[in-house]
């Protein structure tokens, strides 16, 4: 990469941060509980809702969080020439790490001013912080296994420096085999391949999870010789493939007036299942196809601002979200096929000017990764 910024990565990262946002405004018009978003039970109040929600988050924006993982996979690994793990290990882990636990910090106690928590769940989700995240910023569930992955890199970076496309083509194959267990999971066994009460490893362990995602991406930076045309064709069709049976497996279950187990609801909606990853791949692809020698400033900036906007977007989204539902998920303020990514724009605008205003203090990177 020579220093230099990978145009696509910059519009893909924008879009990814967007995307995260929307499938949070979609969980507004289906969650059953006090806090709006989805918990672990859902109810749809009508068709309207059901037919946006499985569009907006289950077209659309699924994979944000797998574009993520193959985004940075994609521009880490490998490791540089000469990089020790150590030294790898500083850079990335003092990059996400300061402004990650700042924000657990702010999430434990700025809800206090605007009576959004009480000083009990205040000090138990203190308590909580070097074990999980806190209660009111389920989306900091994902800088875990982003982290994971920064672990194991230094670890699969000589051998992906090494292999051939047949020998990553081997281990994709079996990861997109793994993306199945979910599947097998709720429609045959409850435990397959040595999984027991004892044992939650199975067969497919070390060959399944984000890791598969990180080898899908040096794959295509290294060996996918495919032309913009091919890419861009085979990605569409991909995606929509994807995209469509994530969307339809969430209209499908959805039952108006009906309270559903989350799990339920949502379930091809996993992350690392066949049609997510299908359609992750298809929507990197087609960005992939992006080839110009520099994006627009906006572009290149907002990219280095997104860390801090998806740290600090759910302060956001919640009052935006009430401001434009007006109360009532049946029958919002405005229409539910316009409130969905009008909840998102306001909240993407929001964090982005924040950001901005954040990163012009010094020892803004310890605030916001900027």
């Amino acid at each position: 990469m020579n220093g230099r910024r990978i145009v696509f990565a910059d519009w893909l990262r924008i879009t990814a941060c967007f995307l995260v946002m929307l499938v949070h405004a979609a969980e507004n018009f289906y969650g059953a509980d006090s806090s709006g978003l989805a918990g672990n039970v859902s109810m749809l109040a009508n068709e309207s809702n059901r037919f946006w929600v499985a569009f907006y988050d289950g077209f659309c924006a699924r994979s944000c969080v797998p574009l993520f993982i193959v985004l940075s996979s994609f521009l880490l690994v490998p490791m540089k020439p000469g990089q020790t793990m150590t030294g790898f290990y500083r850079k990335r882990f003092g990059h996400v790490l300061p402004p990650m636990i700042l924000f657990m910090f702010l999430y434990c106690i700025l809800p206090l001013a605007w009576g959004g928590m009480t000083w009990e769940q205040s000090l138990a989700d203190l308590k909580m912080i070097p074990w999980n995240f806190p209660s009111m910023a389920g989306h900091l569930w994902f800088m875990y296994p982003l982290l994971s992955l920064y672990l194991i890199i230094p670890v699969v970076s000589p051998w992906l420096e090494k292999s051939t496309a047949k020998e990553e083509l081997i281990f994709i194959g079996l990861f997109v085999v793994s993306t199945f267990i979910p599947f097998i999971h709720r429609f045959i066994a409850e435990e397959i391949w040595g999984e027991c009460f004892w044992n939650g490893f199975s067969l497919l362990w070390y060959c399944s999870g984000f890791l598969g995602y990180l080898v899908l991406s040096h794959f295509i930076r290294f060996h996918l010789k495919w032309n913009n045309s091919r890419r861009m064709i085979i990605g569409a069709i991909s995606f929509l493939a994807g995209a469509v049976f994530t969307g339809w497996s969430f209209w499908l279950k959805g039952e108006p007036g009906v309270v559903l187990p989350t799990p339920d609801l949502e379930w091809a909606w996993h992350f690392c299942s066949p049609n997510v990853l299908a359609a992750t791949f298809g929507m990197f692809l087609m960005f992939s196809c992006i080839r110009s020698d520099s994006a627009p400033k906006a572009v290149t900036s907002l990219s280095k601002l997104s860390f801090g906007m998806y740290l600090m977007h759910l302060f956001y989204l919640a009052p935006i979200a009430n401001a434009v539902i007006g109360g009532n998920a049946a029958d919002p303020a405005v229409p539910v096929w316009a409130a969905i990514p009008l909840i998102a724009c306001a909240t993407f605008v929001c964090c982005a000017i924040t950001s901005w205003l954040i990163s012009k203090i010094p020892g803004s990177k310890w605030i916001i990764g900027a």
